[in-house]
């Protein structure tokens, strides 16, 4: 009797380690890498909700009052994979003027998410743009100083999550434009991103800016 129950707590912590282990699998399939396409453009929305819960996760948000329709789109898709950040979002665009955009990354900053953004210096500047906001609130924002456009158009989520594709940040491009967004956890494609931001970011630190010419010095 006594080695019978001697070998019983050894059996219970077995079939204890066996069960964790299958719910370690179970949460390993469910939760797979994202990866999904998204098609614009996208039809007007409410967003609304979306913006209010990211503001306050713990409040419950009440109806919206605006006429806009509510449901599911490829717009309000893109925006809660960009609200899902929580701990860092590098942002490499061309053009920046969607307010709903701008809101949610400056929530995302005030939520003390890291923000890094580069852009090009001469859309930075266009009625519109959401580049002055970002600054006002505190985000990092370096831009191009080349004859060419910086014309990458991607943003990575917690060094992660890459979305990138055709579409511009602005509203004229998500509700009128045939575009398209790619939005993947894949290693090995997010990396080689990652090593393209860092390397603009060095180059268009302010510190290199030359705003004459040495012609004109």
């Amino acid at each position: 009797m006594w080695a019978a129950g001697a070998r019983r707590p050894g059996l219970v912590l077995a079939a204890l380690a066996a069960l964790g282990l299958a719910l370690e699998a179970l949460v390993a399939r469910r939760r797979r890498p994202v990866r999904e396409v998204l098609f614009f453009p996208s039809r007007p929305s409410c967003t609304e909700a979306l913006l209010a819960e990211a503001a306050s996760p713990d409040d419950t948000p009440g109806p919206c009052p605006c006429p806009l329709p509510h449901g599911d789109c490829a717009f309000s898709r893109l925006l809660r994979h960009l609200l899902s950040a929580r701990r860092s979002l590098e942002l490499c665009l061309f053009a920046f003027s969607s307010p709903q955009l701008g809101r949610a990354v400056c929530l995302l900053h005030h939520r003390g998410v890291r923000v890094r953004v580069v852009t090009d210096a001469q859309y930075m500047a266009l009625k519109g743009s959401q580049i002055g906001l970002l600054r006002h609130a505190g985000i990092q924002v370096r831009h191009d100083q080349e004859s060419g456009f910086m014309h990458h158009k991607f943003a990575i989520v917690d060094r992660k999550m890459l979305i990138t594709g055709s579409l511009n940040w602005t509203t004229e491009a998500i509700q009128n434009n045939r575009e398209n967004i790619l939005i993947m956890e894949d290693a090995e494609y997010v990396q080689p991103f990652l090593e393209e931001f860092e390397r603009i970011w060095e180059i268009y630190d302010p510190l290199k800016y030359m705003f004459f010419s040495k012609e004109n010095q």
